[in-house]
C-alpha cells in the first residue's frame, strides 16, 4: 500500500484513448495518462475500430508504466488492478483487458472489471469530495446518452437510453454535414458560441409522455435535408446559426428530460458524465435549470469528462470495498448492459 492506503493501477481501452491510472482509495488520483488517438481518427471522420486495436497494442504498456512514474509507485505498491471490460469496441476493449489480466496474474493482485458508464459516473466522485449517492446523472457522449438514477456506489438504474444516434454521435455527424471537421461536439460548440440558436427550427423529438428515452436521427436528418434545400435554392448557409440551433435543440430534450426525471424521482443532485457533459451549452443550460428547481449540479473538470483511466480506478475501489472482484475468465462485451 501506498502511505496505508489502496492503490489501484486502472486500465481505460474501450474506444480510441489508451489510458492508465493510479488511484488512492478511490479518490486521490496520484497520475492519469492519457494517450489520444484524435488526431490520427480525424484522416477518416471518425473512430476506425481496427486502427484504434492497432495503436492501443503499441501503446498500452508505455502508458502504463508512464503512470506508474508519474505515482512514484512500482506493481510493488499496487493492491488491485481494475480495468474497462465494456461496452465499448471489441478489439479495443481486449487489448486494456489482456494487458490488466497480465499485470494481474504476474503479481497475484485482485482484478476488477468496470462498466464503462459506472466510470463516467464517478468521474464525479474525485473532484468532489462530499458528493454520495443517490443522485440522478446523466450520461452523455459519443455512444450513449443515458438518464440514470444512482442509488448506490455500485447500484444503479438506467431510466432512459438513445433509441438511435447517442447525441455524440449525432453531434460527430451533423459537423460532418456542416463541414467543420472531426470530432464534432467540441467543434459545434465553439461555432454556436456566435450563432442564434432561434434561427432555424429543428424539431424536438420527446417521445411518448413520460418516456425518459432519446432519439436524435430526426434532428441529424432535419440539418441534412436544410442544408440540401438551402443548397438547391441557391441561398448561403449559416453554418454558426445552423451549428447553434441544431444544439439547443438536441440540448433542450436533454435537459428537460435530466431535470424532469430528478424532480419526479426525488432527488436533489443531478451528475453530468461522458464526454459532451463538457459541452459549455449544457452546463450553463442544465446549471439554470437546476437552480430553478433547487437541485445541485455536479460535473467533473474537462479532462474527467472524456475517457480515461482515473474514473476506472475509482469505480473499481468500490467495487473491491463491496467484495466484488473478478477472475481471469473476464472478458470483454461491447454490449454490456448497465
Amino acid at each position: 500500500m501506498i502511505q496505508g492506503k489502496f492503490a489501484i493501477l486502472a486500465i481505460e481501452s474501450s474506444c480510441d484513448e489508451t489510458a492508465a491510472a493510479v488511484v488512492l482509495d478511490g479518490r486521490q488520483v496520484l497520475s492519469n495518462i492519457i494517450s489520444s488517438q484524435i488526431e490520427i481518427h480525424k484522416l477518416y471522420g471518425g473512430v476506425v475500430p481496427e486502427i484504434a486495436s492497432r495503436h492501443h497494442l503499441d501503446n498500452i504498456n508505455h502508458v502504463v508504466q508512464q503512470a506508474l512514474d508519474e505515482a512514484k509507485a512500482s506493481m510493488d505498491d499496487i493492491d488491485a488492478i481494475a480495468v474497462t471490460y465494456g461496452p465499448g469496441l471489441v478489439g479495443a476493449l481486449l487489448i486494456g483487458l489482456a494487458t490488466a489480466k497480465a499485470y494481474a496474474l504476474a503479481t497475484g493482485k485482485p482484478l476488477i472489471g468496470v462498466h464503462h458508464i459506472q466510470g463516467h459516473i464517478s468521474a464525479n466522485y474525485i473532484e468532489h469530495a462530499e458528493l454520495e449517492p443517490p443522485f440522478m446523472a446523466l450520461v452523455v457522449s459519443g455512444g450513449h446518452t443515458n438518464i440514470v438514477e444512482v442509488t448506490g456506489y455500485n447500484q444503479c438504474h438506467v431510466l432512459g437510453g438513445t433509441r438511435d444516434d447517442a447525441a455524440g454521435e449525432a453531434y460527430d455527424k451533423v459537423a460532418r454535414v456542416l463541414g467543420l471537421g472531426y470530432p464534432g461536439g467540441p467543434l459545434i460548440d465553439k461555432i454556436a458560441k456566435d450563432g442564434d440558436p432561434q434561427a432555424v427550427e429543428f424539431k424536438r423529438v420527446f417521445l411518448e409522455k413520460d418516456s425518459l428515452d432519446f432519439s436524435f436521427s430526426g434532428i441529424k436528418t432535419g440539418v441534412l435535408n436544410y442544408v440540401n434545400s438551402q443548397k438547391q435554392a441557391g441561398h448561403e448557409i449559416n453554418t454558426a446559426d445552423v451549428a447553434a440551433s441544431f444544439q439547443q435543440a438536441v440540448l433542450d430534450v436533454i435537459v428537460a428530460k435530466t431535470v424532469g426525471a430528478a424532480v419526479k424521482m426525488k432527488k436533489d443532485k443531478v451528475v453530468m458524465a461522458g464526454g459532451v457533459s463538457a459541452n459549455s451549452k449544457l452546463r450553463e443550460m442544465m446549471e439554470t435549470e437546476c437552480r430553478k428547481h433547487g437541485l445541485k449540479l455536479y460535473h467533473p473538470s474537462p479532462i474527467l469528462c472524456t475517457d480515461n483511466a482515473a474514473m476506472i480506478g475509482c469505480a473499481a475501489y468500490y467495487k473491491y470495498m463491496s467484495g466484488e472482484v473478478n477472475d481471469l475468465t473476464l472478458d470483454a462485451i461491447p454490449n454490456l448492459p448497465l
